[in-house]
């Protein structure tokens, strides 16, 4: 190697070197490449499995016709003015009228099913003072179903229809959830269709 060569190559190295120190720390860092998103939840095989175990619940309750109707109002005006009332026709020979009754729709919810057998969990709310609960199931088929018990405090409320071989859910341990995870929520609101939703487990306890 000749002195006028080594003398370009070290000229070379020297300016590389300034140029490498004039650069800032910042741009001077070698680039983190940002972890490859993979493995996103895809909802459609669980809502296939699951999904036909969500019920619509509706309920009905007994209302009296008859309750401050013209009957009432003229016992009143009977004894205001006259110290008397109006007797019932059956307690002249005749047969006494009975209380009209007519059917409410009182509340529409959502539930599922917990065994192939029929039992149907729910909301307490949903059910509470109802007379009749009706179970519809995702291919049509509606079920009356009898309330077996209900938690006003941790509004949940277990019902039993008579069927049997019907889809079901099999309830988890919530005490393994992470905050974080990815979860779905289905329900048959407003007698619609199951919808779908989901979301990540925000908070636990509370």
């Amino acid at each position: 190697m000749t002195s006028k060569t080594g003398s370009a190559i070290l000229s070379a190295l020297v300016f590389a070197g300034a140029s490498l120190m004039s650069v800032p720390a910042a741009h001077a860092a070698a680039p983190v490449a940002a972890p490859t998103v993979t493995g996103l939840p895809d909802f459609a095989d669980l809502v296939d499995k699951v999904g036909p175990a969500v019920v619509n619940i509706r309920t009905t309750e007994r209302v009296r016709l008859d309750q401050g109707g013209p009957d009432e109002e003229m016992q009143e005006f009977l004894r205001r003015f006259f110290g008397g009332q109006m007797v019932p026709r059956g307690r002249r020979g005749g047969p006494a009228e009975q209380p009209q009754e007519e059917r409410v729709q009182r509340g529409v919810g959502s539930g599922f099913i917990i065994s192939d057998d029929g039992y149907v969990l729910t909301n307490a709310h949903v059910v509470e003072g109802a007379d009749e609960v009706v179970v519809t199931l995702t291919d049509r088929r509606e079920f009356k179903a009898k309330v077996l018990g209900s938690d006003a405090r941790s509004d949940v409320a277990l019902l039993k229809v008579d069927a049997r071989n019907l889809p079901n859910v099999r309830i988890g341990d919530s005490s393994k959830i992470r905050v974080g995870e990815w979860v779905i929520a289905i329900g048959s609101p407003f007698n619609l269709e199951n919808t779908v939703t989901a979301g990540i487990i925000s908070a636990k306890a509370r």
